[in-house]
């Protein structure tokens, strides 16, 4: 009984020859060089389990096909088809064999190799080219796209890549040739050109994604395994621009048209952008956009924009300049984003500023700067901030500043016309810079300093006198008379005012003048917020030291023992025995070291003057013993109770006012010198009182004959016809102005301070020294001055010089 074969392969072996069957697929196999076949009997122990054959051979070639049949079913061996022991004897042999080492059958394979056609090439290129001449034509081709790829295959896999390259290198180049050549002589019109060369750039590339489509596996096998070699795209790229460059007259037109477009849009016409932008792409993927270009570009926008400058800066005023410059910058910028490459942004940004800004920078600040400050056109100085910003001259912006707050300044300080509203003046200026600065200059730290510097030079131009009349400003602005300014608003005042402050150098001037009329506030009650005036005490302590404010603070201790004092004489038995009943009385007591020095003024006073004054003398030295009081007349004020046939007044007035007043209890009529005779006051103080009694608002007297001025034969007579709405009136002194000798003592004084200071301190250096030469003794001086006398440490001669042990108390 036979077994079934299987005819998926078969071997047989004969003493003379050898052969072999297998799928078609394979070559004709040659006989093995050395072979040894042995046949397996039945009874063989070299069978295996499966009852195969084991073949077994020499060594192998290289092509040597190795042949296992161990894998073989019992059906797979021809040799064993016949072979059928029985079955007992079969699984007892199975049962006593050991497992043998497989066999191998090895079978060499043909050496020949496939031939291709003769024409192979050729035909295959005969149909790419046909393809590519259809795309260029832009015709249909009757080849499959498939079948043009899988021929790219075949020529790629038979090593003929480098020829196909070639021959799709020349059939571009020639068409690229070809196209261009038929854009020489085209329409004069530029537009109409650009726009056949965009169509021609447009085609072309379009071109060239098919032709590279096609054409891939090319790009990806050969260009990429040959050095030296373009993709197909960048050949086609070089192509263009090397026919470009041969057709001068095409490029140059091109470049020209261009040109002309933008400069049109300069001048407000519309152009076709997106064919700009096609164009310029165009130059960029050709890689000769920077010189072909953009060079005559920047050259064409220097020129334009430097002949526009010039017109420009001519015909229109600084702002209306600025304007133009901004809106210039943007389009130029805006120009960038559309259609130009971005690596001109920068060089053209550069230029159109050179020639609209860096080459103008001094006329537009000679022709509009102080324009801009006095007119505080806030927006148009910021644009001339951010402008000269971009062209790094902001130092000469800065220069001018400095320049306009020196010339404007110094015509405020130096009107000497105008020393009243010097001090407001001076604060609306520095608020308007301010201003300016925080919302033009953007809050630019040099040009802060470049104001500060500037300040200070023009407030000290005129020694002294500014630091008097802040002091002065300070004293109207505290006065009871500004009462309708609210708390928050005199604050903020007296804030702007030591901004000024600051740069004053002469402080201890306005020390002397500050202190002389805190005085008076303080001593006649006309200070309008004890609170405003402690908040400027402090604030000059902040700024100047303790030392500054020593004896300001003084004056302040004096006012509230003075009230304490006054408290105890209303409970003494002095005032409750002598003085009159319905009379009150007041008395400031002030040490003369805190207080200014205030000439003594005689004065023959009515002799219910004198009692109180020796009842309140002897309660005080009673209670301070070693001490004197020294009255001060001219400080002193009281209030009368005045009988006018149409109604009873109480009339405030001064000391002085006070005395010639009472003199008309016991006279209907009084001339200048009995006047004058009577009471023993100076002619001057005298002659200030009985005008502001008669000639002024409140007149309480009648002068005969009538005038503004207090002769010596006038009389005075008592104004029985005197009305008034109010019961209360405040007869005002004629305000004197400071005459030229006291405001000259008064600053002697300060210079004479100044004096004790110096020789303090070369008394301090010395002792420190010891020896030491007079060139660097000047010069440590001055270091010592600079650092302490102004600012940290202001020298008290009271401290230095000994002075009385007994302590002067003034009235």
């Amino acid at each position: 009984m036979s077994l079934p074969t299987k005819r998926s392969a078969t071997a047989t072996a004969t003493p003379s020859s050898s052969s072999a069957s297998a799928t078609s697929n394979f070559p004709p196999m040659k006989k093995a060089k050395s072979q040894a076949v042995s046949a397996c009997s039945p009874l063989d122990h070299s069978c295996n389990k499966n009852g195969l054959h084991h073949f077994s051979s020499g060594t192998t070639a290289d092509n040597d096909v190795v042949f296992d049949p161990s894998s073989m079913t019992l059906d797979d061996d021809p040799k064993l088809q016949d072979f059928s022991p029985p079955a007992a004897a079969n699984l007892s042999r199975k049962k006593a064999t050991p497992p043998q080492p497989a066999k191998k059958l090895v079978i060499k394979l043909v050496k020949a190799k496939p031939t291709l056609p003769a024409n192979f090439e050729e035909d295959t290129w005969g149909r790419l080219q046909s393809a590519i001449k259809a795309i260029f034509l832009k015709q249909p081709d009757s080849c499959d796209l498939e079948k043009l790829y899988q021929a790219v295959n075949d020529l790629c896999l038979h090593k003929m890549g480098g020829n196909l390259y070639q021959r799709i290198e020349r059939e571009c180049e020639a068409h690229i040739h070809t196209v261009l050549q038929s854009l020489v002589g085209q329409s004069p019109d530029l537009v109409v050109f650009l726009s056949l060369v965009e169509r021609c750039w447009q085609d072309l590339c379009d071109q060239m994604l098919m032709i590279r489509g096609i054409a891939l596996y090319l790009d990806r096998t050969y260009v990429k395994q040959t050095p030296n070699v373009r993709s197909l795209w960048d050949m086609g790229l070089q192509l263009f621009r090397k026919h470009l460059s041969l057709s001068p007259e095409v490029e140059h037109k091109t470049v020209t048209g261009l040109l002309r477009m933008i400069e049109k849009e300069r001048l407000g016409e519309s152009v076709d952008r997106t064919l700009l932008n096609h164009l310029l792409k165009m130059f960029t993927a050709l890689g000769i956009y920077a010189e072909s270009f953009e060079r005559p570009f920047l050259d064409c926008t220097s020129e334009f924009y430097a002949a526009e400058g010039m017109k420009y800066m001519q015909q229109s005023d600084v702002p209306d300049y600025l304007k133009h410059v901004e809106i210039r910058l943007q389009e130029e910028n805006e120009r960038c984003l559309l259609y130009l490459d971005a690596s001109t942004r920068k060089p053209l940004i550069a230029t159109a500023e050179r020639q609209l800004l860096e080459r103008h920078i001094s006329a537009i600040l000679d022709k509009g700067f102080m324009m801009l400050m006095d007119g505080h056109r806030i927006e148009d100085l910021k644009r001339m901030y951010s402008l000269f910003l971009r062209v790094n001259a902001l130092e000469s912006l800065r220069q001018a500043l400095s320049s306009y707050i020196r010339r404007t300044g110094q015509g405020i300080v130096m009107d000497e016309e105008k020393d009243k509203d010097m001090v407001s003046c001076l604060l609306e200026f520095k608020a308007s810079l301010d201003t300016i600065w925080e919302e033009s200059f953007s809050k630019n730290e040099a040009f802060c300093n470049t104001i500060k510097d500037a300040f200070e030079h023009l407030i000290n131009l005129r020694q002294n006198r500014p630091a008097e009349l802040i002091a002065k400003f300070l004293d109207e602005k505290l006065r009871a008379g500004n009462k309708g300014t609210s708390e928050e608003e005199l604050e903020g005042t007296l804030d702007k005012v030591l901004v000024l402050f600051r740069f004053i150098q002469g402080k201890d001037v306005f020390e002397a003048f500050y202190k002389k009329d805190l005085a008076k506030r303080l001593l006649l009650g006309k200070s309008a917020s004890i609170d405003a005036e402690k908040s400027m005490i402090s604030k000059l302590k902040t700024e100047c030291g303790s030392q500054f404010t020593n004896k300001l603070e003084g004056m302040f201790k004096d006012i509230e023992l003075s009230k304490e004092i006054n408290e105890s004489f209303k409970q003494s038995s002095q005032a409750r025995t002598k003085l009159p009943s319905g009379i009150e009385m007041s008395v400031h007591v002030l040490t003369t070291g805190y207080w200014p020095t205030y000439p003594p003024m005689d004065v023959r006073l009515p002799h219910e003057l004198n009692v109180y004054q020796d009842i309140f003398k002897e309660f005080y030295l009673s209670k301070y013993s070693g001490r004197r009081l020294m009255w001060q007349n001219s400080l002193g004020h009281c209030v009368l109770k005045a009988e006018f046939p149409k109604g009873k007044k109480e009339l405030a007035v001064s000391l002085f006012q006070t005395v010639v007043l009472m003199l008309f209890n016991d006279a209907q009529k009084l001339s200048f010198q009995d006047i004058k005779d009577a009471t023993g006051i100076e002619d001057k103080e005298l002659r200030r009182t009985l005008q502001s009694l008669a000639c002024g608002k409140v007149r309480v007297l009648q002068k005969i004959p009538k005038g503004r001025d207090v002769e010596d034969d006038d009389l005075f007579v008592f104004n029985e016809g005197f009305t008034a709405p109010l019961y209360r009136i405040k007869v005002n002194a004629i305000q004197m102005k400071e005459t030229v000798e006291e405001n000259t003592s008064t600053t002697e004084r300060v210079f004479q301070d100044r004096q004790y200071q110096v020789d303090a301190a070369i008394v301090r250096i010395m002792k420190t020294r010891k020896v030491l030469s007079h060139t660097l003794l000047i010069t440590e001086l001055f270091q010592q001055v600079i650092i302490f006398h102004f600012y940290l440490s202001r020298i008290n001669w009271v401290n230095v010089i000994p002075k009385p042990c007994n302590a002067k108390d003034s009235l």
